[in-house]
């Protein structure tokens, strides 16, 4: 009832310490225990919301950080290679919006379709927002946000991007830029996935050809290039 003393046991250290934190609000009953008044119980139920709260923050903490040591101690597939650009990039041309054309499955982007990616420009680098729409065009929109730095200035073609504040931390090679034809090929620093994007919605059948080739001559294997459903 509100108007009881609650019995805490003398071995619940937190509540022993709110005790002390209280000067003595807490006394002891006459079966071992401690009897606070309604002050001390209200503050202990706001002390144990605020450790739930805690708790939960942690193991979320302690997800993302699964998941980072999952990525960076994955096996690299067999046939992964080392990927290399194939010349300079000029940043400014860059920037902008880039309409995912086909890629290299990945559990991420499983039954994504509408891929694209926002690049800004930033003092310390770009911030690339990257989005699609799952299991169709008109299916819930996924959004992922990054911190992109050149970690190659001499090509400016090696990215490093970082996720979730930089617990998460990914090399990206540019591997062809083709501005004059609105079209790139992005690469995981080990070859093991792949995109080919470019600056509007659909890529015309022929240049489409024509990088998909560029892709093969670089050393990739075409046939595990998907072709998710453009942006409309």
């Amino acid at each position: 009832m509100s108007g009881e003393a609650h019995s805490w046991p003398l071995g619940s250290g937190w509540r022993g310490a709110l005790h002390v934190l209280l000067g003595g609000r807490c006394r002891r009953s006459l079966a071992g225990g401690r009897q606070c008044g309604p002050l001390a119980r209200a503050i202990g139920r706001f002390l144990a919301a605020f450790l739930g709260i805690l708790h939960r923050s942690m193991t979320l903490r302690l997800a993302i950080a699964a998941f980072a040591a999952a990525l960076t101690f994955a096996p690299v597939a067999a046939g992964a290679m080392t990927v290399e650009p194939t010349g300079r990039i000029e940043l400014s041309k860059m920037m902008g919006r880039w309409y995912e054309v086909a890629r290299v499955p990945n559990q991420l982007q499983n039954g994504c379709t509408a891929g694209a990616s926002d690049w800004t420009a930033q003092a310390s680098g770009f911030a690339v927002v990257q989005t699609c729409k799952k299991e169709g065009p008109s299916g819930q929109l996924k959004v992922w946000k990054a911190k992109a730095t050149v970690a190659d200035p001499r090509t400016n073609a090696k990215i490093k991007m970082s996720f979730f504040g930089g617990v998460v931390s990914q090399d990206y090679v540019v591997v062809e830029h083709r501005p004059e034809q609105g079209w790139l090929v992005l690469a995981t620093a080990n070859g093991k996935y792949l995109w080919l994007m470019s600056q509007r919605p659909v890529l015309p059948a022929a240049v489409k050809s024509q990088a998909i080739s560029r892709i093969r001559q670089l050393g990739f294997d075409v046939g595990r290039l998907e072709f998710p459903l453009p942006r409309s």
